[in-house]
């Protein structure tokens, strides 16, 4: 038996599914600017082609808060789109809306009827009741968060930093395998907590950890998620360590070659 593990045994990338890319939104979407709901849809459709974009049917948006600003000289694969500003009283989000006057033959067949909003550009994005950050929520994108039993250890410059026998497995798709461990297995006097946080649509906002050893120190190679969403409570307060940023990582005794 092989003492390494390699990426396609273990940390094989889920692969993601890239059809189709115009899909029905099952769920009750809204959109607001300053607390005025610009566009409230149950009938909505989802883009899943990067940068992926929520459509709303012209009928379900507000259109006296739109203001037309031009049509792009750029063409994209369906088409140049015309944008629009979005004004509510005093605030306003240039060029945050846009639609497909003239689409090409590779957009959807009914595409001319939707409008599309800037998603950084809005102040609140809402699924039913709950609030969605950083980007529509891809129903073909699935977590599968599992209680293991795996040994795992991690080394730096030769140093166990964590190790465990309980892991909590997140498998994402498109995305590697990562181990979730306690606290308690992990050597936190060599963490140092930071200021950097990302956020994401399923799991929630992560808070960041650098690791300072004797050697070196690895700047945000760890993360937590004090508060996640509510789906992913097996991996509240729990860390994971960037296992391809890491010296050393060892799954069952057998080492992960990068």
């Amino acid at each position: 038996m092989t003492d390494q593990l390699s990426n396609d045994e273990f940390f094989q990338y889920t692969p993601g599914i890239h059809e189709p890319t115009w899909i029905p939104v099952a769920k009750k979407v809204q959109v607001k600017l300053k607390h005025v709901t610009i566009a409230d849809s149950q009938r909505v459709m989802l883009k899943r082609e990067f940068p992926m974009a929520y459509f709303f049917p012209q009928e379900d948006v507000q259109i006296q808060f739109l203001e037309e600003s031009h049509q792009s000289s750029k063409s994209d694969a369906w088409g140049n789109p015309l944008y629009m500003h979005v004004k509510t009283g005093s605030k306003v989000a240039e060029h945050a809306a846009w639609s497909y006057k003239k689409p090409t033959d590779h957009a959807p067949s009914d595409i001319e009827g939707y409008i599309a909003f800037e998603w950084d550009a809005m102040d609140l994005w809402m699924e039913e009741d709950e609030e969605v950050r950083v980007h529509p929520r891809d129903p073909y994108h699935r977590i599968d968060v599992c209680h293991s039993s795996r040994h795992v250890r991690i080394v730096i410059s030769g140093e166990t930093i964590a190790e465990t026998r309980c892991p909590v497995i997140l498998f994402e798709t498109g995305l590697p395998a990562r181990f979730y461990i306690r606290k308690t297995d992990v050597r936190l006097d060599l963490l140092e907590p930071t200021a950097h946080q990302t956020e994401c649509p399923y799991k929630g906002t992560a808070s960041y950890y650098s690791i300072k050893t004797d050697e070196h120190k690895m700047e945000n190679v760890v993360w937590t998620y004090p508060f996640p969403n509510a789906e992913m409570n097996k991996i509240k307060d729990l860390v994971a360590f960037y296992a391809e940023k890491i010296d050393d990582v060892f799954i069952d005794g057998k080492k992960l070659t990068k």
